[in-house]
């Protein structure tokens, strides 16, 4: 089985982790930019993380096989923070960069006005830079932040094949189906989906247009729910082209719309022995890359 994860912050995760997700047949992921669980205070602070996704992250990723791609915003809670706003005019340099393969997470938090302001710049640089958006639909009131987010992704212009709505569930996924955007589906213990229920969904909706991710980060959470979705796909009756469809093919479709994908396997990487020293990465082109 070949997984793509489509949205996990590895930043949060360990080098045990990626072990396991390369054992599991994750072989290429997507880490979007978002909150870091307490407030940044500076723009710098934001630019210094846009880095580490770009550079260090996307190299630690290497070092256990896997191909390492980021999308870059001003998330939903945050654009709430004056503090933080300033970071918009910075965006649009990090979507040029190597890796980046979206716009995101952008979206709504609590609805506000400032969030308003932050979901439709950030569609227009999505659309100038001609990149896919991911969205993040609220935890609180998720059916009216859903009618809300495909209002505004409409008014915007962008294409809905550019837009991937996340963290959907049995209350809005016929809306976005409807709306022709992908969707996206968090399989997170507790809070989100599980894989059973997934399972229940792909059954009723299908195979199209569907994003299925771990959302791992440093809450409590599971970097091979992708793996455990498979198996309950299997389990369910699917075949193994469908499972391979959900977990590989419709992420490489959607992302692929960046141009940015890099998915060829990692030079040098010999499955079972131990990394390369770290060392090796200073002065790299990849970090220079990260810092320009």
């Amino acid at each position: 089985m070949r997984i793509f994860d489509p949205h996990i912050h590895m930043t949060s995760r360990t080098t045990d982790d990626y072990e396991a997700m390369y054992a599991a047949g994750v072989r290429a992921l997507v880490e979007p930019a978002f909150w870091l669980g307490q407030p940044r205070t500076t723009v710098g602070s934001f630019l210094d993380y846009f880095d580490a996704l770009l550079g260090w992250e996307r190299f630690r990723a290497t070092q256990f096989g896997i191909r390492h791609h980021a999308t870059i915003a001003l998330n939903p809670k945050e654009a709430n923070d004056p503090r933080c706003t300033e970071v918009l005019d910075e965006i649009p340099r990090y979507l040029a960069k190597d890796g980046v393969v979206a716009v995101g997470e952008v979206g709504y938090d609590s609805m506000t006005p400032a969030e308003d302001e932050a979901f439709t710049r950030q569609l227009a640089m999505a659309i100038d830079a001609a990149l896919p958006v991911m969205v993040h639909t609220p935890h609180r009131d998720k059916l009216v932040g859903t009618h809300r987010t495909l209002d505004v992704v409409r008014e915007s212009g962008i294409a809905p094949g550019m837009v991937v709505v996340d963290h959907l569930n049995e209350t809005n996924v016929a809306l976005v189906k409807d709306a022709g955007a992908w969707m996206g589906f968090s399989v997170y213990p507790d809070t989100k989906m599980d894989e059973h229920r997934m399972v229940a969904i792909l059954l009723e909706h299908g195979t199209e247009r569907v994003l299925v991710n771990s959302a791992a980060d440093w809450g409590r959470s599971d970097p091979l729910k992708t793996l455990k979705t498979g198996r309950a796909m299997l389990a369910a009756g699917f075949t193994d082209d469908e499972v391979d469809q959900v977990l590989w093919r419709n992420p490489v479709e959607f992302y692929g719309q960046s141009g940015n994908l890099l998915l060829d396997p990692v030079p040098g990487f010999v499955e079972g022995e131990a990394p390369a020293p770290t060392a090796s990465f200073e002065g790299s082109s990849v970090l220079r890359g990260a810092r320009a």
